[in-house]
This record gives C-alpha cells, structure tokens and sequence, in this order.
C-alpha cells in the first residue's frame, strides 16, 4: 500500500509502522485545528481525538503540511505547531503545490485530507462534517471542492453529514450524480452536523462497523474509485435545539444577504453569528459530533483490520 505514497509526502514513524504491520488506522484532518476551533482548545481537542484513537488500539493519523511538508501523521511537536500557528494556511488539494513551493504550514481540509491519507494506503477518515453545496449556488456555483474529489477517492468518510448551513438536498443530489455512496449510521435520516435529523432522507442504514466494512469490500471487488460516506448523526442529547437553530440560520442568511456578504466569506459569517446567538453551544455540538465519528471511525478501521 506505502508504494503509492508520492514522493513529496512525509509519514509519520507510528503510522508507517502501522501500515507496515497492517494494524487499523484513522486519518484525521486537521483545518479544524488551525480554522475551526479557537487556541488553546484546538490543541486539546486534537490530543483528545488522537488518544481517543490509541484507547481503542486504532493509530491516529493527523494530516497537515508543516513547513511545505504534506504529512500524514503529525508528530506532537507538529500538532502544537499547527495548533498555534497563527498564519496557518487552510488548505484543500489546490492549494497543496502552493502551500509546498511557499514551504508554508497549513491544516487540510477533507479533500486534502483524504487525497493525502488514500495515497499513504489508509483506509478510514473521521471528520467532523464534509462540505458541500451552498445556498443560492445556482447562481454562483458555489460547492465545495470536498464533493469532486470524494468523487474519485476510495476512503471511508465518517462523518456528521453537512452543515445545515449549507444546501443540503443539493449536496445529497450532487454525491448521488458523482457516484459518492452514502450510507446512514442507524439513521434513515441524514444529519445536519448540529442537528441529528437535517430532514433530508438516506435511503440506507447500516446498523455496525461489520456491514459498513461489507459495503467497503463490495466496493473494492467492485474497484469503485469514489468515497463511502457514512452519516452518523449527532445524538438528539448532544444536538442544538432544532427549532433555536433553525430561527437563527433564517436570521443570519437574511443578515448576510442584507449586508452583501458572499462568496468564501458568508461561511465563517454564518457559523460565528450561530456561534453568538447559541451562547457557544455551537461549538461544543461541533466537538461532540467530532468525537462521536472518530470513535466510531475506531471501531470501522478495526473491523476493516479483522477482515483483512
């Protein structure tokens, strides 16, 4: 599997050792540690999500590029590093070459990400939510570069489905045209990331990690080149009030619109006007759907380990 490792890729000594050895495994992003959760927390919750992995026997495999060096799996000098990098870089598959001639550090995204992981030879990815569609893209062709590229990258995404932000029916109907397969985790409905039920529907469910690894061996007889995202919603405890949530994104999308915000900056607008009107408690769904897909990521990669 190491053999399709690019060149210009770095491998940490505990992953490529795991690798070797053919022990379960999980990529983990890491733009939501130099983007998406404040210092010191970032850092915290990158340990918490890492040791998280090893109590289950899985390695963590953190990606990010660290002065112009794309690495899967980051030591713990390089996750403080990125943690506390102010000019840290967010960076997706197109920016890689340009992150790597400027030898500037950054935290992948989930394109990036799993671009990196797939070609070291990992096979499960735990993020918090992928992107997708936005709102009004009709107009602008606003969509994330997450979709094509899980379009041709055969990885397990765990994940809490999408932002609702985002549009959600478009960004189903969109993995449905690039062949992604989507199979809900114990839910016929798909998550909307803060909220367990985004009322959009998933046609299956799988109910443990042994039949999400059978769709993952069909799909490797099958030599299928996309993604299998599997959607594991936030459970209703840990969930941002639906109808508080739902009241605020109206709010904030009418703010926006009013103020002429668009393009890549109604994202970070949206997401902080629901991080003020929620009192902070958008933050702390955000980490505990986090938590929730890498455990269950663990248990996928060990049942994917078993079956060989």
């Amino acid at each position: 599997m190491t053999a399709l490792r690019p060149p210009a890729v770095a491998v940490g000594r505990a992953v490529a050792s795991a690798l070797a050895d053919g022990r379960p495994l999980v990529a983990l992003e890491s733009a939501i540690i130099t983007h998406g959760l404040p210092r010191p927390l970032n850092l915290e919750v990158a340990i918490e999500l890492e040791d998280l992995l090893r109590d289950l026997a899985v390695v963590p495999a953190t990606v990010g590029v660290v002065g112009g060096v794309p690495t899967v799996g980051l030591s713990a000098a390089e996750l403080q590093e990125l943690a506390g990098g102010v000019g840290a870089t967010k960076v997706s598959v197109r920016d890689l070459p340009i992150v790597m001639a400027q030898q500037a550090s950054g935290g992948t995204t989930v394109a990036a990400t799993a671009w990196l992981a797939h070609h070291v030879g990992i096979r499960v990815f735990a993020t918090g939510g992928i992107g997708g569609v936005h709102r009004g893209a009709a107009q602008t062709f606003d969509e994330s570069a997450d979709l094509p590229m899980l379009a041709q990258i055969p990885i397990t995404v765990v994940c809490a489905g999408v932002k609702s932000i985002l549009d959600v029916p478009a960004t189903l109907e969109r993995l449905e045209t690039l062949g992604v397969t989507v199979v809900g985790f114990r839910t016929r409905s798909f998550p909307g990331f803060y909220v367990t039920d985004s009322g959009e529907e998933i046609e299956v469910s799988v109910t443990g990690p042994d039949e999400v690894v059978n769709v993952m061996a069909a799909a490797r007889a099958l030599c299928l080149p996309g993604a299998l995202v599997v959607a594991n919603p936030l459970p209703e405890a840990e969930q941002l009030d639906p109808a508080v949530h739902d009241r605020i994104i109206v709010e904030a999308l009418a703010s926006a619109a009013a103020e002429g915000i668009r393009g890549p900056a109604i994202t970070p607008y949206l997401l902080d006007r629901l991080y003020q009107a929620t009192g902070g408690a958008s933050l702390a769904a955000n980490i505990a759907a986090v938590r929730n897909n890498v455990s269950l990521a663990g248990r996928i990669a060990l049942a994917w380990s078993a079956h060989g």
